[in-house]
């Protein structure tokens, strides 16, 4: 009997809830509109995409230290600290914004393929892909230059990417319900496989020591395993999900949702289980995590009450700020 109770308390306390609540927010203000948010974990920098511009936030202190503007329509923000530069992709003019990382200087603006997306650096080629939603490709830098050196089809419409550091990236084609493997030197897709019932994948997490990437739908992670590009667990999470996460020294994927939550999924007795769901605020669908302290940064807004006749709720002026999730 006193087995069995053990056995019971042991599952109990690893599906127990993480600990995870919102500390506080972090104002940004302005108008709202966002969409990645990526942190130099190094530097203890958090770039936050703000539409025509790039907020520039000290996590520790908790404010806004710097500015990178006149941008058009960003999305995603890849930071390459060996070189001291970042990338900002442009949805608007197809194009790279290149900045200096401590200065925070444009360096540049190459031209890419149609409404660059997510972005990603690569350091073992020190090469930057941007993933391209309208030309269904990706657009290869040499990110020491700025100059493209190849154009790559993808087969599909590219979502969130990953590198695992080690020469190949990964990549979620929303329209086809797939992962892509990139070799990086080569550079070419060298292998792909459904994620399915994973549908319209968004989000995507490594966890590089374990070799798992997880992908984030509509009430659904797909956890893949690199090594056979197998689906191996597809755990529930919240609705409308955008960005996905992961923790390398706690074990826990994360996905923001818009719906207003914050899922947390981790390795439980050898299956992937969702062991907490944190009430967040609805927009908050994009976030980075914070691996020296353990904590996400969701970008969200306030919003007003529907309109009297339908349709969405607008947010309010000057209420964009990014959410502090942690212990």
């Amino acid at each position: 009997m006193k087995k069995l109770m053990a056995v019971v308390l042991l599952a109990a306390a690893a599906f127990a809830a993480e600990g995870y609540k919102v500390l506080n927010k972090i104002k940004i203000g302005g108008a709202a509109g966002w969409d990645y948010t990526a942190l130099d974990n190094g530097a203890r920098r958090l770039y936050v995409s703000h539409g025509t511009s790039v907020a520039v936030v000290d996590p520790d202190a908790g404010k806004v230290v710097g500015t990178i503007s006149e941008l058009h329509g960003v999305h995603g923000i890849a930071i390459a600290a060996d070189l001291n530069r970042g990338f900002i992709t442009n949805g608007q003019s197809n194009s790279v914004t290149i900045f200096d990382l401590k200065t925070l200087a444009k360096l540049g603006e190459p031209a890419v393929g149609g409404n660059p997306d997510a972005v990603c650096y690569e350091p073992k080629t020190q090469r930057v892909f941007t993933f391209n939603g309208r030309s269904s490709d990706s657009s290869v830098l040499n990110a020491k230059t700025g100059e493209v050196v190849a154009t790559m089809p993808l087969g599909g419409k590219p979502e969130f990417c990953q590198a695992d550091g080690a020469g190949k990236l990964y990549n979620n084609l929303e329209d086809k319900s797939e992962v892509v493997e990139i070799d990086a030197a080569k550079p070419s897709v060298t292998r792909r496989t459904s994620i399915l019932p994973c549908e319209g994948p968004s989000g995507l997490a490594i966890d590089v020591k374990g070799k798992k990437l997880f992908s984030v739908c509509d009430g659904t992670m797909a956890v893949t395993d690199i090594a056979t590009m197998k689906v191996i667990a597809t755990p529930k999470i919240g609705q409308r999900p955008d960005a996905a996460g992961f923790d390398p020294d706690l074990g826990l994927a994360f996905s923001s949702n818009g719906a207003g939550t914050l899922s947390i999924v981790k390795l439980v007795n050898g299956k992937y289980d969702t062991v907490d769901t944190v009430t967040t605020e609805p927009g908050g669908r994009t976030m980075a995590v914070d691996p020296k302290l353990h904590r996400v940064y969701i970008l969200a807004a306030e919003y007003g009450p529907p309109p009297a006749g339908g349709g969405r709720a607008q947010t309010l002026p000057d209420s964009f700020h990014v959410l502090v999730v942690g212990k």
